[in-house]
């Protein structure tokens, strides 16, 4: 796709990465056949090569509009249309780039700015978020449905593991999963000590920085980022054999630190080592399947559903670990039809855009239901609670069913 920039642009780190981008682009449309929002909408300018088309004008100087704002809004960026290009085209970064120039060009209703505002500097902040969530989950059983969806019951997270071991990894704790799901992560460090390796959460790494960088604050986002590697790094010097994530969502970010701190002399460095450290925790496990069969008290017996998070199987581009993790355990799972399109949540888009992300929700659930599950599992924290909010079926992170089949430790 042949493109001419405008000067505001041109010759920047952005500009060139979205020039090189665009003209991978060969307008074949393959995209639109697997984008959400195009199969809801019907509409060309809600489909990844209409948002191509939008995001290329605005860069070759056009003036962005409302509309313009209103058509990337509705992307989730789910990346699906990046799994289906035939042209390697990076959609994700591209509309990273285009979301903040139209963002800067178009200023937002007040009552927008409030909630967004409110989204990049409360979810991130583990200090504002965990005290806000006790107080909902105090109260839930008084709020309306709609609020009730966004709010999961309390849970008890359980022992976490107080042994050492020789082999150590990290933990990305993140900012809402503590609060919203602690089980999620104590019954990861539980199934790693039972593998005889050691998590450790850094005091003061928190939320990867997707939040705010994909609400366009990119400043911030990469503020998030900094923080992060420099609680991780010295436990990378003294030995961390990976860093662990709980949340696809987390793991497709923190993956992509070495390309986002590029030109920042003092980080990236550092931030590739993180990158390349960084592994979901269905690439962990498959090594340890053995030693993982031998700690079972016996054969996990519900037929499961697992919904493959998009930042999992078009973030991160892997597919069939967590599946080949169960079925090594004895757990009947299965994939839904159109298993690979999004259920909805994608971050902060289910608050934003919840008349999209409730009917993907409601699509989704009934593709899931079909298989006649006794419990539905995914990756992503945003994912779980969005699907328990439209189904009395049980969703779970499938770790936490992995845990529940384990022989106490010694």
């Amino acid at each position: 796709m042949q493109t001419n920039l405008a000067d505001f642009i041109k010759n920047t780190p952005e500009g060139d990465e979205a020039e090189a981008i665009l003209r991978k682009c060969v307008h074949c449309g393959f995209c639109t056949a697997t984008c959400p929002t195009y199969q809801l909408l019907g509409d060309e300018l809600d489909g990844p090569r209409g948002r191509i088309y939008l995001i290329k004008q605005v860069l070759e100087g056009k003036q962005a509009t409302a509309k313009t704002q209103l058509h990337l809004d509705r992307c989730l960026t789910c990346r699906n249309c990046e799994t289906t290009c035939p042209s390697g085209v990076q959609y994700g970064r591209l509309v990273d780039i285009g979301r903040k120039i139209v963002d800067d060009q178009v200023p937002r209703p007040l009552s927008e700015r409030v909630v967004r505002t409110a989204l990049k500097e409360g979810l991130p902040r583990k200090w504002m978020f965990s005290p806000a969530m006790k107080a909902g989950q105090s109260v839930r059983a008084l709020m309306p449905k709609s609020l009730k969806s966004k709010v999961p019951e309390k849970q008890d997270a359980g022992a976490w593991p107080t042994r050492q071991h020789v082999r150590k990894m990290l933990l990305l704790d993140g900012c809402v999963q503590p609060s919203m799901a602690p089980n999620i992560n104590a019954a990861t460090a539980r199934v790693l000590d039972a593998l005889e390796v050691q998590l450790i959460v850094a005091a003061k790494a928190g939320c990867c920085g997707a939040i705010r960088y994909h609400m366009n604050d990119h400043d911030g986002g990469l503020d998030d980022m900094r923080r992060n590697i420099d609680a991780w790094w010295p436990h990378v010097e003294a030995g961390a054999e990976a860093i662990v994530m709980t949340a696809s969502g987390c793991g497709s970010t923190v993956k992509e630190y070495g390309h986002l701190l590029r030109h920042d002399a003092a980080y990236a460095a550092r931030a590739e080592r993180i990158s390349a450290l960084t592994k979901d925790l269905s690439e962990i496990l498959p090594d340890f399947e053995l030693a993982l069969q031998d700690k079972l008290t016996g054969k996990i017996s519900k037929r499961v559903a697992y919904h493959p998070p998009c930042t999992l199987q078009h973030g991160q581009q892997i597919r069939g670990k967590v599946e080949r993790v169960l079925s090594a355990v004895g757990v009947d799972v299965k994939l839904c039809e159109d298993s690979h399109l999004c259920c909805g949540s994608a971050g902060t888009y289910s608050v934003l855009q919840p008349a999209l992300a409730y009917q993907l929700r409601d699509n989704k659930l009934a593709k899931l239901e079909a298989t006649d599950p006794q419990m539905i599992v995914s990756a992503n924290i945003g994912c779980l609670t969005h699907l328990q909010s439209g189904t009395q079926t049980p969703v779970r992170h499938w770790i936490e069913l992995v845990d529940s089949a384990l022989a106490p430790a010694n």
